[in-house]
């Protein structure tokens, strides 16, 4: 079956070489780049299909759009809005192409709190030689230590294999139970309703969670202060999950030992923000899956993959309950 797809422009860096390759291998295809909100207007009017960011205007102008492929796996907020919810159009997305890449950052953080190393970066730069132990912060026995992941898609999965090799317990806290390998390294698998539970056991509490109406402002100062002391929170899903203020204020009264992110509510983050100066904090700037090795062939065969199926009338993979925004 031929189709119509628009390419609404900017999507990605990589569009245009994605544009040429998906030409040539779906011929059934009729790809058009629309290079300003004119042009798709116009071309969206009798498209099939689209790539990129919509807003209510567009949808207005698409009648007929049957698949949208969103630019992300969890797009910016906003990007799902009451008019493209109540389109028939189904959403897909690029989830899975991340979760090497977005784990292997986790577990960065993760041994850096367990051994002291971004710490002894710090002394490094100041040229001091001084062991941290005896200054009452403890080395953290992985093998003896356990993670609790929120959020166990294909990041939080891959991250709990990682977690599971040194030696740790993984307990999981998803929302999704239907996926098919997805206990496969947890010792303990649990709805959302257990998370609260499950805070004062962990070690390290690790979200990986989307930002949805239901995870907006998750974790803020009724969370920490079930966690342990001695605990570490990372974030890597999204910023709008979770209080900045309510982090800074246990951090500082040490309701938790520490804190590493690489997502947060206001980005770039402020430069005098407290978060840039507290030692026992790890901050990167919203990087953990930035341009990775292989990312743009996943993206496209992602593409291509929906591409075919849909010109053969097949089920679309990633597809996303708009609704829920993920």
């Amino acid at each position: 079956m031929s189709f119509k797809m628009v390419f609404l422009t900017p999507a990605r860096s990589d569009t245009e070489s994605m544009v040429a390759r998906l030409q040539d291998s779906v011929p059934d295809a009729e790809i058009v780049v629309a290079d300003d909100k004119a042009s798709a207007l116009r071309e969206l009017a009798d498209a099939d299909a689209a790539f990129g960011t919509l807003d209510p205007d567009l949808v207005a102008a698409a009648p007929d759009l049957r698949w949208l492929q969103a630019p992300a796996a969890a797009p910016p907020a906003g990007y799902y809005f009451p008019e493209l919810i109540e389109h028939p159009a189904q959403v897909t997305n690029f989830r899975g192409i991340y979760n090497d890449h977005i784990s292997a950052h986790i577990m960065a953080m993760v041994l850096s709190f367990a051994k002291h190393m971004h710490r002894y970066r710090d002394q490094q730069l100041q040229a001091k030689w001084r062991p941290i132990a005896g200054e009452g912060v403890h080395q953290v026995f992985l093998p003896e230590s356990s993670a609790l992941i929120i959020g166990v898609g294909g990041i939080g999965s891959e991250t709990a294999k990682l977690c599971k090799a040194f030696g740790m317990k993984v307990v999981g806290i998803d929302a999704r139970w239907e996926m098919p390998d997805v206990n496969e390294h947890l010792d303990v698998a649990s709805g959302p309703d257990e998370l609260d539970a499950h805070l004062p056991e962990a070690d390290f509490v690790i979200l990986t969670i989307p930002h949805t109406p239901e995870t907006e402002g998750l974790f803020d100062a009724t969370k920490f202060q079930l966690m342990r002391k001695d605990a570490y929170f990372i974030n890597i899903g999204r910023g709008m999950t979770t209080k900045l203020d309510d982090l800074v204020d246990a951090l500082e009264r040490g309701e938790i030992a520490g804190a590493g992110l690489d997502v947060y509510e206001v980005e770039p983050l402020p430069s005098d923000h407290p978060l840039w100066a507290m030692p026992n904090v790890i901050l990167t700037p919203h990087v953990a899956a930035e341009e990775g090795r292989h990312l743009g062939e996943r993206r496209y065969q992602v593409v291509a993959e929906n591409m075919r199926r849909f010109a053969n009338d097949e089920p679309l993979i990633n597809v996303v309950d708009k609704a829920s925004w993920f």
